[in-house]
């Protein structure tokens, strides 16, 4: 960095340090951080609810107070993540894996300690690097075109086979279903609707949220109702002792940070990345490349979760690189930010690093101040947070349930979002306890959709040329070795004898009705394709193909050789299933139980809307499940009655569904709100 990037760097300090635009950075922090607390709101929401209040500020105030509230979601959402495996935003999915698993050993001090250390040098390092590249934004971006774009993309699912834990066919199949998931809709280059079951919801495709919170939050807010006990009975650390042994593992694992860091300032910088797989690459990294990682992680190794929460915050330096740049948002949240810019009269590209370079470095000190506030404040109130990892199950669910039904539902506004909740609820249920790795199902979800898109334009353009393009090169062959290393590792490295043709009786049990299942779906899915245009038929159908190989071949593993001596079914790179000390058929109707909670919450929602829901299944479940008392339950359901209005219907505006009642009694509309 020369003396006058340097100058205009220093100086870019000085105007954000004024009380003015401090203040700003200080309120878009708090409410970023609240924002990141509640399960399904994130970061997007918060910057369009800020954006209208930009419009009488300077930029500088206007960025600091926007940055400040985008650059710490990601911190703050570790804290539903650690304490009750519900990831606060698609950015610390990776983070329940091994957080959760702390706080359940007693940890959860720890874990929380070592997320906010490694969220703040992560998102430190991300503001450095962008303050480094600056100079250099635009000859980098443009060598980077839908080949490199598409490459990226499948190294990032090769990253299945660290995600599989010891059952790599597993962790294949569900990358399919994933990929498979993220075709459902509307072919975006012929418009054929692909298992959309004739329904408006499905032709705009999944949306992520209600996917990642059935596949990953409910499953386990599930089982802390069916074990009916506090997330941890024990506490393995004093507060404060947890909270220093978090921040030593930080300082101890420095190379790790690094590195997830910069990995996530990189994925951060490829536009339609971002967030949604950051973390699962940086976990996938790490579960490659630490020790003992293959015994450990999953089970509550804090490395699993220093690497992804040091990715998540670095990706917000990264993701304003193709922003100013080009005008490329690099995420969803960085597309609010161009609309700052319009409001402005700012212009991304050269003038962002040229006449209006003092702007762009008032970013970067705002990515960075905003991750020191965020950071601090976590610090401050972690030994508070992780006292809730100890209250009664009565007292969290019915909170949780609440907020994440809400955040579920505001992913498009639609009782579809909440139907896929509870079917992905069964499914990461069903997968979690008959052992089906998670992680590589999301992953094939959030990156099928960009795979197929950048595949179709790299093809049409240079046909299969592009695979011979330098940089697809690479990383196409890093993607086979990462695919490989699994099979590698078995053979050469662990010296196992691996006997393709060492057969047994045949054993079919229960639990292979679950891969039976997916074969038909599979089926089902592949005849229904032959009556779309033939265009559309091509990618879908090879991926269909390829993971009906894989799930017969799994299937024929488990009952051809299940009876061999020493045969292992392996174990899944997952959150482990505790039963505590119920049977297997009790803990079933517990689970099966809860669901129908569930379903009554929405059965309320859909006669009175959802401030009666809320407050039926708080008094239900408080009182009826857990035996509360009066004035406990009362005042639990005036906090979350105002917390649903005055925030999500009076802030956020939420298009609630018209309710039977409202239907019924039109004129209550204005007497009682979002019914």
């Amino acid at each position: 960095m020369d003396a006058s990037l340097l100058d205009v760097a220093i100086t870019a300090l000085s105007v954000l340090l004024e009380p003015e635009r401090l203040f700003y950075l200080g309120m878009g922090t708090i409410i970023g951080l609240a924002l990141g607390i509640m399960p399904g709101v994130g970061g997007v929401a918060g910057l369009a609810l800020l954006l209208p209040f930009t419009f009488n500020l300077d930029a500088y105030s206007a960025f600091a107070f926007m940055l400040g509230l985008g650059a710490v979601t990601s911190t703050s959402d570790t804290i539903p993540a650690v304490l009750f495996g519900v990831p606060g935003t698609s950015a610390s999915q990776a983070t329940v894996l091994d957080g959760h698993s702390m706080a359940k050993n007693g940890e959860a001090g720890r874990a929380l300690s070592a997320a906010y250390a490694a969220s703040l040098i992560g998102g430190l390092w991300g503001a450095f690097l962008l303050g480094l590249t600056i100079p250099v934004l635009r000859p980098i971006l443009l060598h980077i075109n839908s080949p490199e774009l598409l490459a990226f993309s499948i190294f990032g699912l090769s990253m299945v086979s660290a995600l599989s834990g010891s059952m790599p066919l597993r962790g294949l199949s569900m990358a399919g279903f994933g990929i498979l998931l993220s075709m459902v809709g509307g072919d975006p280059q012929t418009g054929q609707e692909r298992w959309t079951f004739d329904t408006l919801y499905l032709v705009d495709d999944l949306p992520l949220l209600p996917v990642a919170l059935g596949l990953f939050a409910l499953p386990e807010i599930c089982d802390v109702a069916a074990r009916r006990t506090a997330i941890s009975d024990t506490s393995k650390y004093e507060l404060k002792e947890g909270m220093l042994v978090g921040l030593r593992d930080v300082l101890k694992n420095w190379w790790l940070v690094a590195k997830c860091g910069s990995l996530g300032a990189m994925i951060g910088a490829i536009p339609g990345l971002g967030s949604a797989v950051v973390d699962w690459f940086a976990y996938g990294y790490a579960a490659k490349s630490v020790k003992d990682a293959d015994k450990t992680f999953g089970k509550g190794d804090v490395r699993g979760v220093i690497a992804p929460e040091s990715a998540n915050n670095a990706k917000e330096g990264g993701s304003l690189v193709p922003t100013i740049a080009f005008g490329v948002p690099g995420s969803a949240s960085m597309a609010l930010l161009l609309g700052g810019f319009m409001i402005h009269g700012l212009v991304p590209g050269k003038s962002m690093v040229t006449d209006n370079l003092d702007v762009t470095y008032t970013m970067v000190w705002s990515i960075a101040l905003a991750n020191i506030l965020g950071a601090g404040l976590c610090f401050a109130f972690s030994g508070q947070f992780a006292k809730i990892a100890t209250l009664r199950y009565t007292l969290v669910i019915p909170a949780i349930i609440s907020i994440m039904m809400v955040g579920a539902y505001q992913a498009s506004a639609d009782w579809g979002d909440l139907f896929t909740l509870l079917i992905f609820g069964v499914v990461g249920w069903t997968m979690k306890h008959l052992k089906w790795p998670r992680p590589p199902l999301i992953l094939g979800f959030v990156l099928g959709g960009i795979v197929e898109d950048y595949m179709r334009i790299s093809y049409q353009i240079y046909e299969w040329a592009w695979v011979l393009k330098p940089v697809c090169a690479v990383m196409l062959t890093l993607a086979a070795l990462s695919l490989l290393q699994p099979l590698f590792t078995r053979i050469f490295i662990k010296k196992e004898k691996v006997d393709i043709f060492a057969f047994s009786s045949p054993q079919f049990r229960l639990t292979d009705l679950f891969p039976v299942g997916l074969l038909g779906l599979l089926i089902w899915a592949l005849v229904s394709s032959f009556g779309w245009d033939e265009e559309s038929q091509g990618a879908p159908q090879v991926i269909i193909l390829i993971t009906l190989v894989i799930i017969s071949i799994t299937l024929s593993n488990a009952i051809l050789r299940r009876g061999n001596a020493g045969y292992f079914e392996g174990s899944a790179l997952d959150l482990s299933s505790d039963l505590g000390s119920l049977t297997r058929t009790s803990y079933n109707f517990r689970v099966l139980e809860f669901f129908l909670w569930l379903c009554g919450f929405l059965f309320a929602w859909w006669v009175g809307g959802i401030l009666v829901a809320s407050a039926l299944f708080v008094i239900g479940y408080m009182r009826v499940r857990g035996d509360e008392s009066l004035r406990m339950t009362t005042a639990y359901v005036v906090v979350i009655g105002c917390l649903i209005y005055f925030v999500f219907d009076q802030g956020f505006h939420i298009a609630w569904p018209e309710s039977l009642v409202r239907t019924m009694f039109p004129e209550l509309r204005g007497i009682i709100p979002t019914i």
